[in-house]
């Protein structure tokens, strides 16, 4: 009966993450290079190689039925590709969609003036 919930809540974190990854691979992959470099982040080549990476893993974790081995979602593989994703979703992404709007010009305490 444990095995059964344990495997069962591991099957479910590895979804979530999997989830994460999805989101910011393909969240990458629609910002124009450009954006990257004006916010002075890393190259666009080199947050989808990142997060291309997380989600293969990602996919790994989840076609391995969520075990927690290596490329589980509490493995190291498997945190290190979520810990990845979060760092994009988290750091680069407002950064790059904030470029992509014109920065912020013209912004107020409580938004544009």
């Amino acid at each position: 009966m444990i095995y059964y919930v344990e495997t069962g809540l591991y099957l479910v974190l590895a979804l979530v993450a999997l989830a994460i990854e999805v989101w910011a691979f393909f969240d990458c992959l629609r910002h124009k290079p450009s954006a990257f470099e004006a916010v002075s982040k890393r190259t666009k080549t080199f947050w989808l190689a990142l997060t291309g990476g997380a989600l293969a893993i990602g996919v790994l974790s989840v076609l391995g039925g969520g075990g927690g081995g290596l490329l589980g979602p509490l493995g190291l593989f498997g945190l290190a590709a979520v810990t990845a994703a979060s760092v994009y979703l988290a750091d680069v992404r407002p950064a790059v969609k904030d470029a992509g709007r014109g920065g912020t010009r013209n912004m107020g305490p409580y938004g544009p003036w």
